[in-house]
């Protein structure tokens, strides 16, 4: 790695370690909205380095409780719909989110009308993490996941989430 690049994230990993409290939880709301989360991580800081940021994060969202999901699911755009808010979070489900290929009306009118049969089954929004996955992908696993029942969609959801948590955390610490 580049000099600059490990001296840029070395900056950013310690402006994390020495920010106040309430800034290091606000730095990592926006990864994902679950109160618990958020506090382990800001309490157990400094971190030696990203890697052991990466390990400590991992493990305290593993697991998320179901209520946390929930609470963390409802700030989740559908897959194929870009978030309007100007918030961090919606930000960072814009970039995720921006490699769908969703220009092909053919496959956006499919992933609305899955999003919709998946609400309709789960009461919720499908949750996947979209980073570096292309739309034929998320519709293949969609309509996957559609065949599966609550009792085995739970842990999907719930390791989806930590994926998306940990993606966005990479990208707060690093530049």
């Amino acid at each position: 790695m580049p000099t600059g690049k490990l001296l840029r994230r070395n900056v950013k990993l310690a402006a994390f370690n020495t920010a106040s409290a309430a800034q290091a939880e606000a730095m990592l709301r926006p990864c994902v909205d679950v109160q618990r989360w958020v506090e382990e991580i800001a309490g157990a800081r400094p971190f030696a380095s990203e890697q052991h940021l990466l390990d400590f994060a991992r493990h305290a969202a593993d697991p998320f409780t179901a209520e946390e999901v929930e609470a963390a699911l409802a700030h989740h755009p559908r897959i194929g719909e870009s978030p309007t808010a100007r918030t961090a979070e919606a930000a960072m489900s814009r970039s995720e989110q921006a490699g769908l290929g969703t220009a092909d009306a053919t496959l956006a009118a499919t992933l609305a009308d899955g999003n919709r049969a998946y609400e309709d089954k789960f009461g919720r929004v499908f949750l996947i993490r979209a980073a570096g996955r292309t739309g034929e992908e998320i519709l293949r696993v969609l309509r996957e996941r559609l065949a599966n029942t609550p009792e085995q969609e739970e842990p999907i959801i719930a390791r989806q989430l930590r994926e998306i948590a940990l993606l966005r955390l990479q990208g707060v610490i690093s530049p």
